[in-house]
């Protein structure tokens, strides 16, 4: 058999400002996952046969060995895509510019994909069934790999086509010399890479966060959410808890819990004599009881409009609590804190962030809230009621999560700041005729009780 021989070092036009050193090439093979381009390493494993598919997989490596960005571009953009979507996002740029240049891009198949799209849907992999699609998108692997998924889960092939045909409107609009190009952009990217690449695999991680659509009304969101300016799609789940630990603190002059007396039928000081004679059960004398501070967990999202002054105050005026404020940015993947510990039983926060615009964590801050409770310590949760995901859309069944954790665990609802102290004294949670003032999870309050 005539093997060629390649030259990557003969490839020309790079603008990255990299220093060109000599490459290593290794014999790979047709079968997926047998070829591929090491960048950082420079070593090229590519097959070497005669065949007309071995050599378009040839030009395929080598074009990311022309385009591709280095990895100090790809850990930029880690904080808001995950390196297997930028991976398959890279794929659909390169396969792209092989066939403006006329390689025939059908031959970019092996014969697992059907059963790989079968196996990917039979698993229930929403996040592997897209980020493939668009590795195989144009190529002859497309056709077989929807196949697979149509066998396994034919629910997601609306969603599917929605996200493929917007990628590949995302492509049309870039001319072949942009798509390529590896000179820096304002950010210091690659600007081939930062104006298609990155952009596909922010489509790509916002669309593999989302509920996959089941009714026409959910599809028309979705394909509304892939346009540029769209609201993100509803994901149905919340966000991850992610504390910032970044604050300074302070311990006021006077910590501690706060000692309270209460009137007993004995005891060693007789604090109430009156009582003798105006209490049925002559609860005269007085003990000591240690009365910790609670708990209060504050919605800071856009609808609550908290005034900056009342939150510091409420913190002033409870050193000995546990003040606990949250906001989620919607669609961030963990890079952004969403919660933040304003009070900590003695020692305060100097400063009070403000929130991240969505909500996205109530109920993991919630669950949260409850483990950190000291016997029967009152909890205080200053909301309006709207509970959402993590790209902040109200869902009904997260709403229903909260509402069982406030009515299981008796936590005491409360509109704003200056209501907080007062609840922390209170004895019990929101009558049923207050449950009308915060939102959905009042209103599933009141279905509860049956009013």
């Amino acid at each position: 058999m005539t093997h060629g021989v390649i030259f990557p070092e003969l490839l020309s036009g790079r603008e990255d400002e990299r220093i060109a050193r000599p490459w290593t090439v290794r014999e790979g093979s047709t079968a997926r996952g047998s070829a591929s381009c090491n960048l950082a390493e420079r070593v090229l494993e590519v097959p070497l046969g005669p065949s007309a598919q071995a050599r378009v997989i040839r030009a395929h490596e080598l074009m990311h060995a022309r385009v591709s960005p280095h990895v100090e571009h790809l850990l930029k953009a880690l904080d808001e895509v995950s390196p297997r979507a930028l991976e398959c996002a890279e794929e659909l740029r390169v396969n792209v510019l092989l066939a403006r240049l006329h390689f025939d891009v059908t031959l970019l198949k092996d014969g697992t994909e059907k059963i790989g799209g079968r196996r990917v849907a039979d698993a229930g992999e929403w996040a592997e069934a897209v980020c493939f699609l668009m590795a195989v998108l144009g190529t002859g692997a497309e056709r077989e790999y929807l196949a697979g998924i149509r066998q396994g889960r034919a629910s997601w092939l609306p969603a599917l086509r929605a996200i493929r045909k917007r990628a590949l409107a995302l492509m049309d609009q870039q001319s072949t010399s942009k798509l390529a190009s590896t000179q820096f952009n304002d950010e210091g990217l690659p600007s081939g890479y930062a104006t298609t690449t990155l952009v596909i695999a922010r489509m790509v991680a916002q669309s593999i966060e989302a509920r996959v659509p089941t009714t026409p009304e959910e599809l028309r969101a979705f394909r509304r959410s892939l346009e540029e300016g769209g609201r993100r799609p509803a994901t149905g789940h919340f966000a991850l808890l992610v504390f910032d630990t970044s604050l300074d603190r302070r311990t006021p002059s006077s910590v501690g819990s706060i000692r309270r007396t209460r009137a007993t039928t004995t005891g060693t000081t007789l604090r109430y004599p009156g009582r003798f004679l105006t209490d049925e059960y002559r609860r005269a004398f007085a003990a000591r009881r240690r009365v910790h501070g609670g708990i209060v967990v504050i919605d800071q999202s856009g609808s609550m409009d908290l005034e900056p002054q009342a939150l510091s105050e409420l913190v002033r005026s409870a050193p000995n609590a546990l003040v606990v404020g949250y906001s989620h940015r919607p669609g961030d993947r963990g890079s952004t804190p969403n919660a933040w510990l304003l009070c900590d039983r003695g020692s305060i926060a100097d400063e009070c962030p403000s929130g991240n615009v969505g909500n996205g964590v109530d109920g993991p801050v919630l669950r949260w809230a409850l483990s950190q409770r000291q016997a029967n310590e009152p909890v205080v949760w200053i909301t309006d009621g709207q509970v959402t995901d993590s790209h902040d859309h109200p869902d009904s069944a997260l709403t229903q999560e909260c509402a069982n954790l406030v009515r299981r665990h008796r936590i005491r609802l409360v509109r704003d700041l200056t209501s907080a102290s007062r609840a922390l004294r209170s004895r019990g949670p929101a009558s049923t005729s207050q449950l009308a003032a915060f939102g959905r999870v009042g209103h599933q309050l009141r279905e509860i009780v049956g009013i």
